[in-house]
């Protein structure tokens, strides 16, 4: 993967992070909705797209493949001080990195984020967020948190 593949992938994860918050949806929910094809049209419009706010893309995001308003709120209630968007989007990039074949980010980025990792992720009641990348692909492959 060049440079530029891993700073679009890490903007893309970033986004659906912010889109995730924004409409209070699980992340595997709006890679659902936004579907492969759109996935791989932001990674491709990424390199633009940087140059724009992330309320802008993402409400152009969100209107376009019509993301709905959820009650999905992980952040709501949690002990612990909330990570940033990019700080899960660095998180994320780093897994979809080493866990996908070469040239498949995008189904890599799908298969991530609607795994059970992400809701797991997304609890901010706990800090898994800031366990290794390593421990958490581990996870992912065996399809459980491992102890």
């Amino acid at each position: 993967m060049t440079n530029k593949d891993k700073n679009d992938l890490f903007y893309v994860c970033s986004l659906i992070e912010f889109i995730s918050r924004l409409t209070k949806n699980r992340r595997g929910d709006v890679v659902r909705r936004i579907g492969l094809k759109g996935i791989v049209k932001l990674l491709h419009d990424a390199e633009i797209n940087h140059c724009l706010s992330f309320e802008e893309v993402s409400d152009e995001v969100i209107t376009y493949y019509q993301i709905p308003k959820g009650d999905f709120e992980p952040e709501k209630d949690s002990p612990y001080s909330i990570p940033g968007v990019q700080d899960i989007g660095k998180l994320y990039a780093i897994m979809i990195e080493d866990l996908s074949e070469p040239g498949k980010a995008a189904e890599g980025l799908m298969d991530v984020f609607s795994s059970f990792i992400s809701d797991e992720i997304s609890n901010f009641r706990t800090d898994l967020y800031y366990q290794n990348p390593d421990y958490l692909e581990c996870c992912y492959k065996e399809g459980y948190l491992l102890e």
